[in-house]
């Protein structure tokens, strides 16, 4: 496969992941997809911000999560992030603590 038709790939993909995160499982919290993945549309976001900052392009943390959210981030909040559960916070807690140092 040559590089271009890889580059057109990815980012096919990357697009997928974004509207399957924002429109088809808004449910799905942030909290969880770290504790499940260890990543969330937080983290996607930030990698944009610093794919960009790579290639030149200047974006702030608000633009690049705009991007990911497909609004603005604090529209999203309102609209679909509820409060974590006791559970869900020490879920998280817990996997911080194992993973310290292993994330990038």
């Amino acid at each position: 496969m040559d590089e271009a038709t890889r580059t057109r790939i990815e980012a096919a993909t990357f697009r997928r992941l974004v509207q399957h995160m924002m429109v088809e499982r808004p449910d799905a919290q942030n909290i969880d997809l770290m504790n499940l993945a260890g990543f969330c549309r937080n983290c996607l976001s930030r990698w944009y911000q610093e794919a960009a900052s790579t290639e030149g392009v200047t974006l702030d943390k608000a633009g690049a999560r705009e991007i990911v959210y497909g609004m603005p981030y604090e529209q999203w909040q309102a609209q679909h992030q509820r409060d974590a559960t006791p559970e869900q916070q020490a879920a998280f807690t817990k996997s911080f603590a194992e993973n310290v140092g292993k994330r990038d």
